[in-house]
């Protein structure tokens, strides 16, 4: 892994060939990466690249890319410090407090942070203990135990008589569980060539046990199951599929070093939100805040908004949308959405939630009209409403019960 400060963009904007270091080089292994990916982490324009709503960091090539999100130019924000913080309150990083000081102390950028996460949970669980699993395994032994396999058995020992071609459970160390976490240690040790994470990869990989290898891919996570026993590993391989999911193919056959862990940070945002509301809803008797609730629309269609408030017999929604509108001016697209999920949900309001930047305006609510008649109805409005979750540069959390009072029981 590269010694050198990573390279900080933001969201939207574009980087050429020549800018920053950036090389013909890194610009051809970026345009392979982004076609693993189906095209979506960015556009590529002439001699450069032009980064879409995903955030986060890639690297490749020799170069470290830290895409970071960002709402106003004009904002004095740590825009990196804003993403990691996200990233805690919606779970997809949260570091113990050592961890906290030791990315402070070596200014680690958003990979090795993953990776030193990952390598400081693995190491846990080898001194918990790591557990053993029953597993199938066909070979040959000396002794007959199992399951005779006859065609391998006559196959394989027409010579070695004393020998048995067997099915048999054995219990030991080598299952998929740790297979899966020896697979991301195995991309770490490869990325991290002469660094501090590779010593500590390879101190770690040296109390691990040796298993055998695995294709790793999505399907293999979505089959996992973890009981009793195994709940201990869910943070590890959380993180080991993380990584394991955005390490590019192209490394396995040793060629390049590629890894993007990237977010939609539009996604993100909708999470955040949730995650902030839910837990500030506690604060106020019989309020449910729900995120993702469908319904039918059309055919296998459904309409499903981002979040729904229930709070004395009234529903709210509220859908967040992670972009700049001026003026009060929302798509039409957009109000055309909400009027839908306040039909299907029987909600009187519904608000379009967009982060606040330092030009935007006070929340205004409009109300829609009444099919045919040109009056307006009181009772299906829409509220265009700006979040502020910037303070003192730094992302706040604590505004959940002020924006609930406000625009759920006041109203």
């Amino acid at each position: 892994m590269q010694s050198n400060r990573p390279i900080q963009v933001f969201e939207h904007e574009s980087l050429r060939v020549g800018q920053k270091g950036f090389t013909d080089e890194q610009w051809d292994a970026l345009i392979k990466l982004n076609e693993l990916h189906e095209g979506k982490y960015f556009n590529v324009i002439h001699k450069g690249i032009k980064f879409t709503e995903y955030v986060g960091v890639i690297q490749t090539k020799g170069i470290t890319l830290e895409i970071l999100p960002k709402i106003d130019k004009e904002e004095d924000t740590d825009w990196r410090e804003v993403l990691i913080a996200m990233l805690k309150v919606c779970k997809k990083l949260s570091p113990d407090a050592q961890g906290e000081a030791k990315v402070k102390r070596q200014n680690l950028n958003l990979l090795e942070l993953y990776f030193e996460l990952y390598l400081n949970e693995v190491n846990q669980l080898t001194r918990l203990g790591l557990i053993k699993q029953y597993r199938k395994e066909t070979k040959n032994v000396k002794a007959l135990k199992g399951k005779l396999e006859f065609a391998g058995h006559i196959n394989r020992n027409t010579i070695h008589k004393e020998r048995f071609f067997t099915t048999h459970t054995v219990y030991d160390h080598n299952h998929k569980l740790h297979q899966i976490l020896n697979e991301a240690l195995l991309v770490i040790s490869n990325i991290t060539n002469g660094s501090f994470l590779n010593d500590k990869c390879r101190r770690v990989m040296m109390s691990f046990p040796e298993v055998e290898r695995l294709s790793v891919n999505a399907a293999l996570f979505e089959k996992l199951t973890l009981n009793r026993k195994s709940k201990p590993y869910a943070k590890a391989i959380e993180l080991a599929r993380l990584i394991l999911l955005n390490y590019s193919p192209d490394i396995r056959g040793g060629k390049e070093k590629m890894i993007a862990l990237l977010f939609d940070m539009n996604t993100l945002w909708e999470e955040y939100v949730l995650r902030v509301l839910q837990k500030a809803s506690k604060g106020f008797e019989g309020m449910k805040v729900s995120g993702q609730a469908k319904k039918k629309f059309w055919e296998s269609r459904t309409v499903r908004p981002d979040i729904v408030v229930e709070y004395n017999g009234i529903t709210s929604i509220i859908d967040t949308k992670w972009k700049r509108v001026f003026n009060n001016r929302a798509s039409i697209e957009d109000l055309r959405q909400m009027y839908v999920y306040n039909k299907y949900w029987g909600a009187q309001k519904s608000m379009l939630l967009y982060p606040k930047g330092g030009s935007d305006k006070s929340n205004i609510t409009g109300s829609y009209y009444k099919d045919i008649t040109n009056e307006k109805d009181e009772n299906n409005s829409c509220e265009i409403g700006y979040l502020d979750v910037i303070e003192n540069g730094k992302l706040s959390s604590d505004w959940g019960s002020v924006f609930l009072n406000n625009y759920i029981v006041k109203q």
